[in-house]
């Protein structure tokens, strides 16, 4: 399946673009990266030196995924959001050594404006609301939202909230059933 590369994007040597992928205008793909298949980079991206990115992600305008960060299959990654690499950073003083990962589980989705303190997890399926800043690990299925980003509810791998904390329930969008605790949401069916 044929993919898309505006004339505008720059794609370094040693690049990997899966099939069917969009690359749209102004973005920067750095030497090492591999983009996987059917996914869509939006204008003014940029994606550093060997991050991978998972088959089937929508990466929106104006995104850094920097160094460090990996990113899983099927993510959202909303307009603006920002990716961290370094927990000190100085201009004056380089610490590539000391980038730490930041892993984006399968199907996760991050809100616009949101930021991503590097060294963190994201569980699969969880959801970052708009303008959070994520401090520590998200639960898979966890939504999180504020400054610093906070536990609101879980969510179910269609994206719709669940209604309770403590209890087996299906959703009710999509049917998918589910064990909860205020510590984890466990995906039965």
């Amino acid at each position: 399946m044929a993919g898309f590369v505006h004339p505008t994007a720059v794609v370094d040597d040693d690049v990997s673009v899966g099939g069917g992928t969009r690359i749209w205008h102004f973005v920067h793909v750095s030497e090492g990266a591999r983009i996987g298949a059917r996914c869509v980079l939006g204008q003014n991206v940029f994606i550093g030196r060997g991050v991978r990115i998972g088959d089937g992600v929508k990466v929106q305008n104006n995104v850094s995924v920097y160094e460090g960060v990996e990113v899983e299959d099927e993510v959202f990654l909303g307009p603006s959001c920002v990716f961290t690499n370094v927990v000190t950073p100085r201009a004056f003083i380089e610490r590539k050594q000391a980038f730490a990962t930041t892993r984006v589980g399968r199907g996760a989705s991050v809100g616009a404006n949101a930021t991503i303190i590097c060294g963190h997890d994201l569980g699969a399926y969880c959801l970052v609301g708009a303008a959070a800043v994520v401090t520590r690990d998200v639960a898979p299925h966890a939504i999180v939202v504020g400054n610093p980003a906070r536990f609101l509810a879980w969510a179910c791998s269609c994206g719709q909230r669940l209604p309770q904390l403590a209890a087996e329930q299906d959703c009710g969008e999509c049917g998918r059933r589910y064990r909860t605790t205020p510590e984890r949401c466990e995906p039965l069916t």
